[in-house]
């Protein structure tokens, strides 16, 4: 295990672009050790001026709709233009084996290979709030670190989804033509979150059924409310294998960003984004503190006993908690 560095070493490191050190200091933001965490925390707050700088965007989509393939291409084509990318990923279902998904480089292997693309395959953790949060970090560390595009990819699904709207500036969701229950196959939250829909694979047999989804979905997207950006969500083929879409795809982002810079929305967002954040973590910090509290840990199996059997309601066996959680 290489050896920890000095705080100004990690700084001057992620400025200067150097990607081990960029890697090595949002393994640190991984880490639950105090020191570690310390350490991470005055890495952030030194580059802190040298972040916000990027478009953030989201991406996600229904299991098979080939979201790597399409990040690899659109990725390339963003790299092509001399821009430098960042691709992380949240994946909470990797929680329920304690595993981590590696796959992320071997999946974008032309891209892992790029000098301007930096892939980060995705954290574990005990919790979503765990995995956000150091996902967070890392968005301000690569931002730090020159990258002016970031693209969150939601591995898993589920509440990462919100997680991943809530931390970006453009949500991206990708869908498959020609499954026949496409608009069902989707909850409707996560299209409400959506900026924007692309529907990939549109190549070859599917580019008539892409362009009849195409029409199906800007009729369901008429149907929300209007967006608090002042957005209205674009729909459009594209196909990562031909390439088409992808230029449109980047040009609807700056377009996007254009707009909501002039109207004042995206600076907005990434307000109460940060504000979020900071309560997100005063409630991760005080269940920690809770949880990892000895006499907690030692009146918790009981008291969890007696719930179960029903002998004392969750209500009560709560107050007990907290009130001598409070007197310690």
């Amino acid at each position: 295990m290489p050896r920890r560095l000095l705080p100004q070493q990690y700084i001057d490191g992620i400025l200067s672009g150097d990607r081990l050190i960029l890697s090595r200091a949002i393994t640190l933001t991984e880490s639950r050790l105090p020191s570690d965490q310390e350490i991470a925390a005055e890495i952030l707050q030194a580059v802190l001026p040298h972040t916000g700088f990027s478009l953030r965007v989201g991406i996600t989509g229904v299991p098979g709709v080939g979201k790597s393939t399409f990040i690899e291409a659109f990725g390339s084509q963003i790299t092509a233009q001399g821009k430098k990318l960042a691709v992380l990923a949240i994946d909470p279902t990797s929680q329920r084996s304690g595993g981590s998904i590696l796959g992320d480089k071997t999946r974008m292997d032309n891209l892992s290979r790029d000098p301007l693309a930096y892939v980060r395959p995705s954290p574990t953790g005990n919790s979503l709030g765990g995995v956000t949060a150091s996902t967070r970090q890392a968005i301000l560390l690569c931002e730090a670190a020159g990258h002016e595009l970031v693209l969150v990819e939601t591995v898993g699904v589920g509440q990462s989804e919100t997680a991943v709207r809530n931390m970006t500036d453009f949500f991206l969701l990708l869908m498959l033509a020609g499954a026949g229950d496409e608009l069902q196959g989707i909850k409707r939250g996560i299209m409400e979150m959506a900026d924007a829909i692309l529907i990939n694979k549109a190549d070859g047999e599917n580019t008539a059924a892409a362009k009849r989804a195409q029409a199906d979905y800007r009729n369901a997207l008429h149907l929300f409310p209007p967006a608090a950006s002042g957005w209205t969500p674009e729909v459009m083929p594209c196909s990562a294998l031909t390439g088409t879409g992808l230029p449109e795809a980047w040009q609807m982002l700056e377009r996007y960003r254009q707009l909501t810079q002039q109207n004042g929305f995206f600076t907005r967002n990434r307000q109460d984004q940060n504000l979020s954040w900071m309560h997100e973590t005063i409630r991760r910090e005080l269940e920690d503190s809770f949880y990892g509290n000895p006499r907690i840990r030692q009146l918790l199996p009981d008291l969890q006993r007696a719930v179960r059997s029903g002998g004392l309601s969750s209500l009560q066996a709560a107050r007990q908690l907290l009130d001598r959680w409070r007197k310690e």
